[in-house]
């Protein structure tokens, strides 16, 4: 009987625990509503690797592309953390723009770079996901892991769905990425998966800054 009374009382604490999570939850996204509603220009996110090194080219040319982006008016949304999202952090701040930072608690992540300005931290993915979505007009993806595939893919399926507003998606760096667009084209397409028109319709190929802000300025009016 003691055991049985102890599972129901943990069962409770558990179910108490989950609801409260959700105040957690929307304190967590007012925060970040009330911060970023503050920005005063088209923001572009930069994605790629936290572990780049500063001298590997994904580095040097997110910093360029976010300098770039700055001097054209735009403002920059990275994740806040190391890497190529330091790059585009960098970049941002040392053209006198906007650089903001959604930065996650991860256990083995370092912490936010130096470079951010407008910082804003997440313990949900989710939450994070939804303010790249809601305050950015464009993506940049840069090569990196798994979590810069995830934004990627996030950022397709809302547009391919139509849950947001279409927005241009760029690829940078045709070598790393060809492979992954050839799968789609070949496999996906080939089984009736996902249309070529959808692959062309949301996805930009570039591979240098220059080209990112040429097709941006094309697509968007400042």
């Amino acid at each position: 009987m003691p055991e049985i009374r102890q599972n129901i009382v943990d069962d409770l604490n558990a179910l108490t625990t989950e609801s409260w999570r959700t105040f957690r939850i929307m304190a967590e996204m007012v925060d970040a509503l009330d911060t970023l509603n503050h920005l005063k220009a088209n923001c572009v996110s930069i994605f790629g690797s936290a572990r780049s090194k500063p001298d590997s080219p994904e580095y040097r040319d997110a910093e360029k592309l976010a300098r770039m982006l700055v001097e054209a008016g735009y403002g920059i949304i990275t994740g806040g953390g190391p890497g190529v999202m330091e790059a585009g952090n960098k970049g941002a701040h040392e053209a006198g723009g906007i650089s903001v930072g959604l930065h996650i608690e991860l256990p083995h992540e370092q912490g936010c770079n130096q470079y951010v300005k407008t910082r804003c931290n997440f313990r949900y993915f989710f939450v994070r996901k939804f303010m790249f979505v809601k305050y950015s007009t464009a993506y940049v993806v840069m090569p990196g892991g798994m979590g810069t595939i995830d934004e990627l893919s996030e950022a397709f399926v809302l547009a391919q769905t139509g849950r947001t507003r279409p927005f241009p998606i760029f690829l940078y760096d045709s070598s790393y990425w060809n492979g992954l667009v050839n799968w789609l084209r070949e496999s996906m397409t080939g089984r009736n998966f996902i249309g070529p028109d959808e692959i062309d319709r949301l996805l930009i190929m570039c591979d240098t800054p220059e080209q990112v802000v040429e097709h941006l300025n094309k697509i968007l009016i400042l």
